[in-house]
Parts: C-alpha cells; sequence; structure tokens
C-alpha cells in the first residue's frame, strides 16, 4: 500500500473521531449548533434538528473510519468521498443559499476539512493498484 493511502487513512481516522465528538455535543445540549453553526438563525435550530444532526454526523463517521480500515475497498472508498463531498455541499448551501450559518470559524472548520479531504481522496484514486477488469479491458484495447 502506498505511503499517501496510509498518510489518509490517518487522515480519516482523526476525521471520524471529531465527528464522534460533535455527534456527542449534538445529542447533549442543541445549543451547540446554534452557537457554532447555525448562527444565522438559531432559532430554527431544535433538539430533533440537533441529533438529526447527529445522527448523520455518526453515520459519516462510521463509513470514514470503516474506508480507514479497508480503504483498498473501492465501492467503500467512493461512499466515504461521497460523505465528504454532501457536507461540503450542506455546509455551502446553508451559508450562502439559506444563509443559516454565516462563515464563522464553525462553519469554515468542516469546509475546509471536506475540501482537503475531499481533494486527498481524489489523488488516493491514483495510489489503488489496477484490478484485473481494468488490466484485461486495457489489454484488449490494444488488440
Amino acid at each position: 500500500m502506498s505511503r499517501f493511502l496510509n498518510v489518509l487513512r490517518s487522515w480519516l481516522v482523526m476525521v471520524s473521531v471529531i465527528a464522534v465528538g460533535n455527534t456527542v455535543q449534538s445529542f447533549r445540549d442543541h445549543s451547540f449548533l446554534s452557537e457554532k453553526l447555525y448562527t444565522g438563525t438559531p432559532e430554527f435550530v431544535n433538539g430533533l434538528q440537533a441529533r438529526t444532526f447527529g445522527v448523520w454526523t455518526l453515520l459519516s463517521s462510521i463509513i470514514r473510519c470503516a474506508c480507514a480500515i479497508d480503504i483498498q475497498n473501492r465501492t467503500l472508498y467512493h461512499i466515504t468521498l461521497w460523505t465528504f463531498v454532501l457536507a461540503l455541499g450542506h455546509f455551502l448551501s446553508e451559508a450562502f443559499i439559506y444563509k443559516t450559518a454565516p462563515l464563522t470559524i464553525g462553519v469554515m472548520a468542516p469546509l475546509i476539512v471536506a475540501s482537503f479531504s475531499i481533494i486527498g481522496m481524489l489523488i488516493g484514486f491514483q495510489c489503488f493498484p489496477e484490478t484485473q477488469e481494468e488490466v484485461g479491458a486495457r489489454q484488449k484495447k490494444r488488440n
């Protein structure tokens, strides 16, 4: 396995652990979200919304940790990449479309993490060994 994929695995574990902390915070006290993320419209944040956010964050954390454990599983790798794309899309839409999350440090942090993770995972695709199907398809084209 390439050195880059090992670094990416460590990154995914770190991001997963932080996400578990955010999950716990979302379940403990929903004011966490209104004070750190959705500061544009804190009145929209309630216990139900906070718990939903917590479950979504926990699911993303589990997927990312599973990918770190089995990083050469292409399907899991794609799903993990999509967790970051969805997170980026969510926070960008909340910041620029719905205006519920102004660009504070609480919003910038997940935007930066998601962006760097997407870039890292796209680079990581180059480190995957070729599958038998890819080798066969390439050889067929040559013939």
